[in-house]
């Protein structure tokens, strides 16, 4: 699934949203269990997101996130993991959700308006170009984005210029087992309900990209199957200080 048909299928998600209506994204047998707001603890989900809530994870229990510290969460989407961000760096910290989708944006916006939070900001722009200045963040987050993305490594470089020295990267994401075969990646990419397993990394190869960007501490953590050859995974890496 190239990047318009992604961007086509999360606004089209965006627009139920706002319409009150589901997303229509988690289909499948099982599938609710092991992606969306189940992976929060039911009382920090503020109930206008859970619904939109399309991730693997929770990178907030994976970022260890401080007051006063800036945090980018990177494909924000609806909003969730950046308002909760936002209540845990508090007033004088300030949490920033990036999205290619407008209507991401305008859902995003409209929740923290609901939410009443003030020291969360969303921007569009994509995550192989981030658009922050060098050295302008303490964390980068992410719940099961990068995946998506045609260029990984881009994605890396980016989160490695926009960390201050010695800032932290805590997100989750999908990675492939190494069995995984090149006509498996091909069937899936053509499978809407598991595009992201076409460009999944496999765990080796998540760790030689991080490498390569400059992460040192670099930590990857298998956590559930998601489907077949797919599993989700927490992933931890510093920049140098």
């Amino acid at each position: 699934m190239n990047q318009d048909a992604i961007r086509d299928r999360y606004a089209k998600a965006a627009r139920r949203a706002l319409a009150g209506e589901e997303t229509g994204l988690l289909t499948g047998d099982g599938e609710a269990e092991r992606i969306g707001a189940v992976h929060y603890a039911a009382e920090e989900v503020p109930p206008e997101v859970a619904a939109t809530s399309l991730g693997c994870g929770n990178p907030l229990a994976v970022a260890d996130l401080h007051p006063g510290e800036t945090v980018l969460d990177l494909g924000s989407g609806g909003g969730l993991d950046v308002l909760l961000s936002a209540r845990r760096v508090g007033p004088t910290g300030r949490a920033i959700g990036v999205d290619m989708t407008d209507e991401m944006l305008t859902l995003a916006r409209r929740h923290a308006a609901q939410a009443g939070v003030t020291n969360a900001e969303f921007i569009k722009g994509t995550i192989e170009q981030i658009p922050l200045p060098d050295a302008s963040v303490d964390v980068v987050i992410s719940n099961c984005v990068i995946a998506l993305s045609p260029d990984k490594r881009a994605v890396f470089t980016e989160i490695a210029r926009v960390l201050r020295p010695g800032g932290r990267m805590g997100i989750t994401d999908i990675l492939a087992t190494e069995s995984l075969t090149d006509a498996e990646r091909e069937q899936a990419a053509r499978t809407e309900a598991v595009e992201c397993l076409g460009g999944a990394l496999t765990t080796n190869d998540y760790e030689d990209i991080l490498q390569e960007a400059g992460f040192t501490a670099i930590k990857v953590t298998p956590t559930h199957e998601v489907a077949h050859k797919l599993h989700a995974a927490t992933i931890n890496a510093t920049t140098p200080p």
